[in-house]
């Protein structure tokens, strides 16, 4: 591998102008791919398989109710004693409906006098107003037609606010990019010392995240992809490049230092840094593809767009960025980085170093201390609610929250989340009867406020009811109905004929939860399975992977008990921007632990290969894991500062999804970089002393020798003589 990579490396530095020419074409094919092959994105979380899904097919199908099509209520409030029953108030509503109805794009409203839309103090009242077109096609200024119609009824002294997904616009894409960058640009400059070294990881990178981008969009011109796939992408891509750059950067300076030729340097640089870059790159490729074993299409989309941003910013790291390095010539060094890498290289003990010793010194002590206060960190994660963003939370300022509150209040907690149960039988007599027998049978249970009468379809087969619960969607007492409904089938189908589906969005919300709950073991199991064998290939060690795991799985609950601190429980939500709590966003654990995992292999494979590296070059133990914190410390140091900047610069976004998300991954990579990696890992090595690097004879003759630590590249290289150091 290191050979390989080490002739890779020369190779794109000789032939600079025709690997960045190659480059530059293949940008500019994606971009073009981009700008015309490019297709919309969908907010929608379907599950093939699942109950309320399949029943949302056939509601479209039988009942002629399109679900995919943009929904929105109009509620009307007014206060002190007055109601909207009657008088000017009602009046204004008649004529603010009907101005409604004359809006762009809207198929039907309901009036709220006559299919009770009035509650019962007279004070709150709504509309639900259906469009013929899909949510995705709503445009602006459609929804400020519907805005201004419903507002005119203000004139009359209401409040009128709104709810649905077509009062949602399209999420603005912040500046979290561009502030990631400005950090990550001023971590690399201290970090070298010169402008030209911090320019070449983020040229890279901007150049492997925009090869990224496009090709996710072109792909969404023929599958369907969220809308957060592509910041998701973004996000991850840009982390992982500069990263991946940061490392290589940082040994192709050590090796002109050292006296290499720049065109050497660069070889060597790929063949050892790069050995790391490919099989760190390869952890969080196998951990986001592994996403589509949970069987969820919207999740496999996201981890596959991911991955494959991360396979290019590895590739551009080992072809494009030497050379880039040979554009740059000796500038990559620069004075002040001169200077800087000079004194580290001459310091008697670096704060590497320094730290590597303190940890032997007090490894017990610094391993309990640590794995104890992360262990309290995830102790609220043993409250974890999960569900999906809905109005609940969002802004408390915003028309959709408070027409939330608005309905909360004037029909009770279960009004905003109101269950569609399906019923089909197999002809038009069997199907009504065993309609009212359902219709009956759900009225006598708990927590039940209201079941509608139910509508039938023309032929009459299949009919459909609208059940108010009397508690919240995101409570525990309304999937508990859920699943009591759901138990009437057996009854109803012998004794009626008859089969029952609950739907309805708090239904795919408790079903789309409890697919991922689910599958989180196994897609745990594929993902550590994986990425153990992969690390055994790297270390050579049995010891080394397993500690690998388990410091993964420290740093991971110890990000759900903050993500649940802040997101779920409010602690420190001013800080953060979180406006409103909630349940946690369902797809967050499973997609996080895909991430983390492969970014937290990120860390050991940078360090811990550079431990390897000394032991196998004859340091005992102890003198390797110092070794490693010498040469490893400061640039891992750096590369974790920028991944944590690049992620929480997301935690500005107003969307649910991409703040939780990146909050959870600053959080985690801060933990797992200085806390488990830093300060844990080399604690622990210095507990398994000689034992930590062990592998049994029989395995040791079974494994390929990937060579990650360049040793036979060394052995091929140790003849060539040093020279003297390059002038600056």
């Amino acid at each position: 591998m290191a050979t390989l990579l080490y002739r890779l490396g020369r190779f794109s530095f000789r032939r600079r102008g025709l690997v960045t020419l190659a480059w530059v074409l293949l940008l500019t094919l994606f971009g073009a791919g981009a700008a015309t092959l490019s297709g919309p994105t969908s907010d929608s979380f379907t599950i093939p398989g699942v109950e309320s899904i399949t029943a949302f097919d056939t509601l479209e199908q039988k009942m002629g109710m399109a679900a995919d099509n943009a929904t929105a209520r109009v509620v009307f409030t007014v206060d002190d004693d007055a109601t909207l029953v009657d008088g000017a108030q009602r009046v204004a509503i008649e004529e603010a409906l009907a101005a409604v109805a004359q809006a762009p794009h809207v198929a039907s409203v309901t009036d709220p006098f006559v299919e009770n839309g009035v509650a019962a103090d007279g004070q709150t009242a709504y509309a639900q107003v259906a469009y013929d077109i899909q949510t995705i096609d709503v445009t602006e200024s459609d929804r400020e037609a519907l805005f201004d119609a419903g507002r005119s009824a203000e004139s009359a002294g209401l409040q009128v606010e709104f709810g649905g997904d077509a009062t949602q616009g399209v999420p603005e894409q912040s500046a979290a990019e561009v502030i990631g960058l400005l950090v990550a640009a001023l971590v690399l400059a201290l970090t070298f010392g010169s402008l030209v070294a911090a320019g070449l990881p983020l040229l890279t990178a901007i150049i492997g995240v925009a090869l990224g981008v496009s090709g996710v969009t072109i792909a969404t011109g023929f599958v369907e992809l969220s809308s957060s796939t592509p910041t998701l992408a973004l996000m991850l891509g840009l982390a992982v490049a500069i990263d991946y750059a940061l490392f290589i950067v940082s040994r192709y300076r050590h090796e002109l230092f050292l006296g290499r030729e720049p065109e050497e340097a660069a070889g060597r640089a790929v063949g050892t840094a790069g050995s790391a870059v490919v099989f760190a790159g390869l952890t969080v490729v196998i951990a986001l593809s592994a996403l589509s074993v949970v069987g969820v299409p919207f999740l496999t989309a996201m981890g596959l767009a991911a991955a494959g941003t991360v396979a290019v910013a590895v590739v551009i790291a080992l072809t494009l960025l030497p050379a880039m390095l040979g554009f740059a010539g000796l500038r990559i060094l620069g004075k002040r980085g001169r200077a800087r890498l000079e004194a580290e290289e001459t310091a008697t003990s670096p704060f590497g170093e320094r730290w590597g010793r303190a940890l032997i010194r007090h490894r017990l002590v610094a391993l309990l201390v640590t794995a104890g206060a992360l262990l309290v960190v995830a102790v609220p994660a043993l409250d974890l609610e999960l569900g999906l963003p809905d109005e609940s939370t969002s802004a408390p300022d915003t028309t959709q929250r408070q027409a939330y509150d608005q309905l909360s209040e004037g029909f009770g907690p279960g009004f905003n989340g109101p269950l569609l149960v399906l019923v089909e039988g197999s002809g038009a007599d069997g199907a009504v009867a065993g309609t009212e027998q359902a219709q009956a049978a759900i009225a006598a249970l708990d927590d039940v406020e209201v079941v509608a009468p139910p509508q039938f379809n023309e032929a009459r087969d299949t009919a459909v009811m609208t059940v108010i619960p009397g508690s919240g969607p995101s409570t525990d007492a309304t999937q508990h109905l859920v699943n009591t409904i759901r138990d009437l089938k057996p009854d109803l189908r012998a004794d009626a004929g008859v089969s029952l589906a609950v739907t309805g969005v708090t239904a795919v919300t408790i079903d789309v939860a409890d697919k991922l709950n689910a599958a989180m073991l196994p897609y745990l199991l594929v993902v550590v399975g994986l990425a153990f064998l992969l690390l055994l290939l790297v270390f050579r060690s049995i010891l080394v992977p397993l500690k690998a795991v388990l410091g993964f799985l420290l740093s991971v609950v110890a990000t759900f008990g903050a993500v649940v601190a802040i997101f779920q429980w409010g602690w420190l939500g001013g800080l953060f921007g979180v406006e409103s709590t909630g349940p946690i966003i369902s797809l967050l654990p499973i997609f996080l632990i895909g991430v983390l995992f492969g970014l937290a292999m990120d860390y050991e494979v940078f360090l811990v290969t550079r431990m390897r590296e000394e032991y196998v070059h004859g340091a005992s133990p102890d003198e390797a894991i110092v070794g490693g914190m010498r040469h490893g410390t400061r640039v891992v140091t750096a590369a974790a500062l920028i991944m944590i900047s690049v992620f929480a610069g997301f935690i500005l976004s107003g969307e649910p999804i991409i703040k939780t998300m990146g909050f959870a991954l600053a959080f985690g990579v801060a933990v797992d970089a200085f806390l488990i990696r830093m300060t844990i890992v080399p604690a622990v090595l210095s507990l398994l002393g000689r034992s930590a690097w062990w592998l049994p004879r029989w395995l040791d003759r079974l494994l390929p020798n990937v060579d990650v630590e360049g040793e036979k590249l060394t052995r091929e290289l140790e003849d060539e003589p040093a020279r003297e150091p390059v002038p600056v």
